[in-house]
This record gives C-alpha cells, structure tokens and sequence, in this order.
C-alpha cells in the first residue's frame, strides 16, 4: 500500500476559523482574517472541536493518491459517499499479470497462502483466454462491418477486456485518487480506524490519518475511532481495547509533531 497526500486546501485551520468566526461576527472577511494568526486559528479550530461544531471543517478538502489496495477496499471506502473518487478502470487497462492484494493470515499460512497464489494465477489465465477468445470474435465482426484491420482490433481489444474482467478476483489490486472535506474525513476514521473494521482500510485510514495530521493537527486533534474521544460506540461489539486505542492514536499524533 502507498499513500501520499497530494494536495489539501492552504491554511486549512485558517480557512476553517474564519468560517466558524463569520457565522457571529459582523466584522468584514478581511477583518476576520486579519486576526487569525496561526496561534489563534489552532485555538478557535480546537475549541470548534470540543464544542462539536463540525460544518465549517466542510470548507477545506484534502486529496489523496492510493495505490495497492485491493478491489475489496474500493467497494469499502466507495461507501463514503461525501467525497470524490477516480479509479483505474478495469474496463480501458488490460491486466493480463494482475497484482493483487494476499491477507495477512493468508500470508502467514504457508498451504493457505500456496493456495492463495495458484487461485491468483489461474484467474489470470482465465482472463487472459477469456479476453483473447472474446477479441479474435470481435475482429471478426468489425472488420464484417466494414472496419479496417487496425481500428477492428482496437476497438475489439477494449469490448474483450470489459467482459473479461468480470473473471477478476476482489484480490486484483487498484489505485485511485480520492478527496474528503475534513468532516468527511473524520467521519471516515471514526468507522475505518476503528479495530473492527477490515484490516487493509484500517491501514489506509491510519496512514491518511498520519497525512493530514502532519498539515493540519488542530483540525484532527480527535480524531480517530470513536472510543479516542469519547466512549466507544461499538456497545456490545466492542473490542474491549478502549486504552490500547486511545493510546495508539495519541501517540500516532504525537510521532506527527515530531516530524513537523
């Protein structure tokens, strides 16, 4: 897995502060900038934070690229509805030697994991013949309907692969650029840092959670599974590791003070 924030809005604390200052002030935006040192904009953006008042982080979004995961994540983190995606396309990119994603206990297992990659490889082959049956079909057709040679294969190698790849297994890795507000986002962490989500978006949320507390820390002083600031939302399916979490995330948050 590889994750790298690629852009977020400047100043976000900044920009957040000014938003939550405008909704009771009568002062001009230029005034309200004005005094919105970064000191002060940590102060209002924290205080904004334990009064709950989540609507103005709306204002600043954050872009990330991701890359490695699995097609199993993508059906996961596409349930975040508030937030924008785009995804290598299985249906335009041929993937006759696919990568793909292999579990950790899978991994450690050595006749689950010798299992494992055969079960990968022979999805390959199959998407390969597959995809070549369906492609010498349609050259045939197209160049029946007057196409030339060239544009005959080419329009038949994209109409194979996109039936071909129904064969891919939820293992087939991806990569996509995705952007979140930051109430988005926080809302993301608390449901995917959480011990009881899946393991492989556990670990995009921690590591986008390492991203942008680096650049913003007042705007995710909190954040985390829901237990980190408050008590743990799982009620009878709870892990039981209230302290361990809370201990993880500050010292996830702590590390990022360090690199800053």
């Amino acid at each position: 897995m590889k994750v790298q924030l690629l852009t977020y809005t400047p100043q976000p604390e900044r920009v957040v502060a000014a938003a939550a200052k405008l909704c009771y002030s009568n002062s001009s935006i230029d005034d309200l900038l004005a005094g919105l040192t970064p000191q002060k904009s940590q102060e209002f953006v924290e205080m904004l934070s334990q009064m709950g008042h989540e609507s103005p982080t709306e204002h600043v979004s954050f872009t990330f690229a991701i890359e490695g995961v699995s097609r199993a994540l993508l059906a996961q983190i596409t349930r975040h509805r508030l937030a924008s995606y785009s995804v290598q396309s299985q249906r335009y990119v041929r993937l006759d030697e696919f990568s793909y994603v292999a579990p950790p206990e899978v991994e450690k297992d050595p006749e689950s994991k010798a299992a494992f990659e055969q079960a990968m490889q022979q999805e390959a082959e199959h998407y390969r013949k597959i995809a070549n049956v369906l492609k010498q079909a349609h050259i045939k057709n197209f160049m029946q309907q007057g196409k030339d040679e060239k544009t005959a294969t080419r329009l038949a190698e994209k109409k194979a692969i996109e039936d071909a790849r129904f064969v891919l297994p939820n293992a087939c890795d991806t990569k996509m650029i995705v952007t979140m507000n930051a109430r988005s986002l926080n809302n993301f962490f608390r449901h995917r840092c959480c011990n009881r989500a899946q393991w492989e978006i556990r670990q995009l949320a921690d590591e986008m959670l390492r991203l942008v507390s680096n650049v913003a820390p007042s705007l995710f002083l909190h954040s985390g599974p829901g237990c980190v600031s408050g008590a743990c939302p799982e009620g009878k399916m709870s892990c039981g590791s209230v302290t361990e979490m809370r201990e993880k995330y500050a010292a996830l948050k702590a590390e990022c003070k360090k690199e800053d």
